[in-house]
């Protein structure tokens, strides 16, 4: 068997090479790969086999399994002990140390059985049409992003109780879910980012600044006075966003969130947030897929 190009995806080869080996197969098989040196499959053999063994690794530290116990034919579940939670982490871990590999979709892990179809990374769609345990209680239910779904599943199902999630992404959302899931609407405002690029585009002379917590308020140059009013204009808004909605909602003992990239960041200056869950749309993603899959419900 000669593999003239290589594919991204690790298992796609596994697979091909598993079919050479049919029921019956008493000869020997032998597999080669062409690879030229310098050329962009030689980089993809690399990214390959980078991939694989970060993944063994990755599994390895949140399991407490030895690296060399492990194979990516193994069942997730009943050989691992990885629950559907379990397996966001991994993903986030893989995806963390080694962020220009192609992405796994978080949207499909509740769905895999082996440490393999992780690396695959296929897809699943989330919409408002997937058949999940949640109810969209607002005017426009098929406007609702993917995001705000299964933030609400997440919620849920992780914290059973009435929840405000905030996500501090590229624009900060505000999603109002019921104990019983169902989602009744939010608040969409610009993110943290956005100031930054609106005063660095749409005013002179003002430079672009690195986007982090400032040591103080008062600011003595140009750069940290634009950080600490960026990141407090922002964390302001936040706060009194969520006590606006807690008192219009009429649910002032409603548990309050954060998540998003921006979370680890801004959550620690939130007077407001009571709980920072960086991964809350990759869990809720996870749950989805399981459901969507044909799972039972999360």
């Amino acid at each position: 068997m000669v593999f003239n190009d290589l594919d991204w995806v690790p298992v796609n080869h596994w697979q091909a090479e598993d079919r050479a080996y049919r029921i019956g197969q008493t000869g020997t098989v032998q597999v080669t790969y062409m690879v030229a040196q310098q050329t962009i499959d030689e980089f993809v053999r690399t990214v390959l086999e980078t991939k694989a063994a970060l993944m063994l690794a990755v599994v390895s530290d949140k399991t407490g399994y030895p690296a060399e116990m492990l194979a990516l034919d193994m069942n997730l579940e009943s050989d691992l002990g990885i629950d559907s939670i379990k397996r966001v982490e991994i993903l986030a871990a893989v995806q963390e140390q080694a962020p220009g590999m192609p992405e796994v979709d978080a949207s499909h892990m509740g769905s895999l059985k082996t440490l393999g179809e992780i690396v695959r990374g296929e897809v699943i769609a989330v919409g408002p049409s997937s058949g999940l345990p949640i109810e969209l209680d607002v005017e426009e239910p098929l406007s609702v992003g993917a995001d705000r779904i299964v933030n609400t599943l997440a919620a849920r199902e992780l914290y059973g109780r009435d929840t405000i999630a905030v996500d501090l992404g590229t624009a900060t959302t505000f999603d109002c879910i019921t104990g019983e899931g169902v989602f009744c609407g939010g608040v969409i405002s610009p993110g943290l980012k956005a100031g930054l690029e609106w005063l660095s585009t749409r005013t002179a002379k003002l430079p672009t600044v690195e986007l982090k917590p400032p040591e103080i308020v008062i600011g003595r140059r140009t750069e940290t006075c634009i950080q600490s009013g960026v990141f407090y204009q922002a964390i302001d808004a936040v706060d009194g966003i969520v006590r606006r909605i807690k008192e219009e909602w009429g649910r002032p003992e409603a548990y309050v969130v954060a998540t998003g990239g921006f979370a680890d960041s801004m959550g620690p200056y939130l007077t407001t947030v009571e709980r920072i869950e960086p991964f809350l749309t990759l869990y809720g993603l996870a749950m989805a897929g399981d459901i969507i899959a044909g799972g039972s419900e999360a």
